[in-house]
């Protein structure tokens, strides 16, 4: 189990309300930001420190491996510069009664403060350059500490969910979604024809049929051999070490073989 802080003063109540963390993938110069991409390290059972107005406002546990989502709808004008397709991680959240100012602990905090990308400054402040941050077993202690019997309850049941997932893997859950999106597209496209509207809604629709018809028979990844219908990030893989056979098969079967949720492309 490891554990994690995010930073969710913009979308504390869209994140808390609806069970998930959501991120973009890239800065809005297209650049890598290692705090989007400690979202692709998390796993069920880890901890998450939600971070707000200063406090700590809730404590979560992962419920699901990340997977490529759609910008939540929710989020309104928050975050106007983020991409419209980022990471989602599942998280099972508690608001707590004992909410934390680590401001006021931090004579005791800073000792296990990281060099690098710790969520919090010297004196205590949170860093807004900061989304999601992993935090030491020893920084954990001493806020679980601070918060209270409440915070050890929740570290109590992360264990249990790694160990469930470990023996019973958690199923896909945004699929549903991106086609809704998918078919609110078609269908408000003016420039499409109203036939070929129909057709494309029609054809989306038995994709999603035919992947489940695909899940009955195909009971792994045929690439990686993973089974998990989420990601495993010490199984990820980079299709520039695969052949070009390799890679056209990946092409061919995106839509028509269980696989991974994730598969990196070079330069992707």
């Amino acid at each position: 189990m490891r554990y994690w802080w995010v930073n969710q003063n913009q979308t504390f109540h869209q994140e808390i309300e609806g069970g998930y963390l959501w991120s973009p993938k890239r800065n809005k110069n297209g650049h890598r930001n290692p705090f989007y991409e400690f979202m692709r390290e998390v796993a069920p059972g880890d901890i998450v420190f939600s971070f707000c107005d200063a406090r700590i406002a809730a404590l979560g546990i992962v419920s699901g491996y990340c997977r490529e989502s759609p910008k939540p709808e929710e989020f309104g004008n928050a975050g106007t510069n983020w991409s419209q397709i980022g990471w989602r991680v599942g998280v099972r959240w508690q608001r707590l009664t004992n909410a934390v100012r680590p401001k006021d602990h931090i004579a005791r905090l800073l000792p296990d403060l990281a060099n690098k990308y710790a969520p919090l400054t010297a004196k205590g402040n949170g860093l807004q350059s900061v989304y999601l941050t992993t935090v030491s077993p020893a920084l954990a202690s001493a806020l679980l500490s601070l918060i209270g019997p409440e915070a050890t309850r929740v570290a109590d049941v992360g264990h249990e969910v790694g160990k469930i997932e470990r023996d019973t893997p958690a199923p896909e859950r945004d699929i549903e979604e991106w086609e809704r999106r998918l078919e609110v597209e078609i269908t408000t496209d003016a420039a499409i024809r109203e036939t070929e509207r129909s057709a494309l809604v029609l054809a989306r629709r038995g994709q999603g049929q035919f992947r489940e018809n695909v899940r009955a028979i195909e009971r792994a990844c045929r690439i990686t051999k993973v089974e998990r219908m989420g990601i495993d990030p010490d199984r990820r893989i980079n299709v520039g070490a695969f052949s070009e056979g390799q890679r056209r098969y990946l092409d061919f079967h995106r839509e028509n073989v269980l696989r991974m949720a994730r598969v990196d492309r070079p330069n992707n």
